[in-house]
């Protein structure tokens, strides 16, 4: 069976998943260059837990876990299946790597799941088991976790982690735009793939001291935690590809990363 990369995804709004723009052709041509999973694991941002929690539902229901927006985005739907023999693998998986792991049958996918699924694979067709994240332990925690689920893309599994590159919304209100970016953006953008192309872990974990920027970028880390599961479990000697998917809002870096 052909070993998957893991990838990094810029979720964006949830408004993304009714214009897709930019970021939904990039993820359809992705979907069209890669091998198809026989099943996907996403850690979202937007599941967040002190410990890791594996969604292990048969039929897990699509979460609209926003407020405000169109009510054409609550009709939308993700109807993939669930995974629960993979979710309860996750789990020991996690187990075995003393990262004791909770199933939990009642979780469904929130938007930094189905947004982008939607976009990569619209048929909605191959299972899907959701993963959080712990902020409270840091990125070289879920970079752990990553490491401990790497042998899952040499059994058809796509892993994915979901959140953004750049992600400060208290930024909405500054006039930011396509027309006027938020100036730290595409340091920070910039600093991320240099140390990625470089393989440079270290600073890479220890980006809230290393990376410019880094507290206007993510004044709290959630949305950035996600990369390092992708990058753990890419291994040592993978391969960074940067794909670039345009500056929503004028903040949002809308980055993915593929790792070969």
């Amino acid at each position: 069976m052909t070993c998957l990369p893991s990838l990094y995804i810029s979720h964006g709004s949830p408004m993304t998943a009714l214009q897709p723009g930019l970021p939904g052709v990039r993820l359809a041509e992705l979907a069209a260059a890669l091998p198809r999973p026989r099943a996907i694991v996403v850690a979202s941002a937007h599941w967040l837990a002190r410990r890791p929690q594996v969604g292990s539902a048969a039929t897990p229901e699509t979460i609209h876990d926003f407020g405000g927006f169109p009510a054409a985005l609550y009709r939308l739907r993700y109807p993939a299946p669930g995974a629960p023999a993979l979710a309860a693998r996750v789990g020991q998986l996690l187990d075995r790597a003393g990262l004791a792991a909770t199933l939990q049958p009642g979780r469904g996918l929130d938007h930094g799941v189905w947004v982008p699924l939607r976009l990569l694979y619209p048929a909605a067709d191959i299972p899907v088991v959701p993963l959080s994240i712990q902020p409270e332990l840091g990125p070289a925690h879920q970079f752990a976790v990553g490491q401990a689920l790497a042998p899952l893309r040499a059994e058809g599994v796509l892993l994915i982690g979901s959140g953004s590159i750049t992600h400060n919304l208290h930024d909405l209100a500054a006039g930011y735009s396509a027309q006027r970016q938020a100036p730290y953006v595409q340091p920070f953008v910039d600093w991320i793939e240099q140390r990625l192309a470089a393989g440079d872990a270290g600073a890479l974990l220890d980006y809230r001291r290393q990376a410019p920027f880094a507290e206007r970028a993510h004044p709290t880390d959630e949305h950035l935690l996600p990369l390092f599961v992708a990058l753990g479990a890419a291994g040592a000697d993978a391969h960074a590809q940067r794909i670039d998917a345009g500056i929503d809002l004028g903040l949002l870096a809308m980055d993915i990363y593929r790792f070969d």
